[in-house]
């Protein structure tokens, strides 16, 4: 992708990184003022996922007489149960799913910095998210039953600082666009 391409890009979506920002902060907000009910929600919402995510697949394996498909359906119902029966090592198992999702996360945001270095200023901006998802993946992997309430808040101030920089990230973008909506058009 040609570096005026990726800055037209850049410059036509930076709501949507703007967005992302105040959605990290709203969470990191919640997480500090409700610590116990973020915990709680992250396991029950997964355990609803589980049980929809099961039922959808035994109905597609019979309509499409797929006995795998019903496999895994049982295996998704069976962990929803388990996600409402047993929600202690349900959310050690999050946690750790959490921890490989930030990791992975914050290498691809680092690696998105590098590629738009030459296009934007600043892409340390992109970057330290990225820096900081793969050191809050490595925490959490190191330790991952040192509090499930103590990670509530890493998670808080994870959220809250990569909404931060997803926000000057996004004014940034716009004034990226409103530079490029101010250059001539030449033919």
């Amino acid at each position: 992708m040609s570096n005026g391409l990726l800055s037209d890009v850049l410059a036509r979506n930076w709501g949507w990184i703007v967005m992302r920002g105040l959605v990290a902060i709203l969470f990191g907000i919640l997480a500090f003022a409700m610590p116990g009910i973020t915990l709680a929600a992250l396991v029950l919402v997964w355990g609803v996922y589980a049980l929809a995510d099961g039922i959808a697949a035994i109905v597609a394996g019979f309509k499409m007489k797929a006995w795998p498909l019903i496999v895994v359906g049982i295996i998704g119902i069976a962990a929803g149960v388990a996600t409402f029966m047993y929600p202690g090592i349900t959310a050690l198992v999050l946690l750790t799913l959490i921890a490989g999702w930030a990791l992975v996360t914050g290498i691809f945001q680092i690696i998105t910095a590098i590629r738009f270095r030459k296009v934007i200023q600043n892409e340390w901006m992109l970057a330290f998210p990225g820096v900081l998802s793969v050191a809050f993946g490595a925490i959490m992997f190191a330790r991952p039953g040192a509090g499930a309430l103590a990670v509530v808040w890493i998670i808080g101030w994870y959220a809250l600082l990569t909404g931060l920089l997803q926000l000057m990230l996004g004014f940034r973008m716009k004034g990226l666009s409103n530079r490029l909506a101010a250059k001539p058009v030449t033919a």
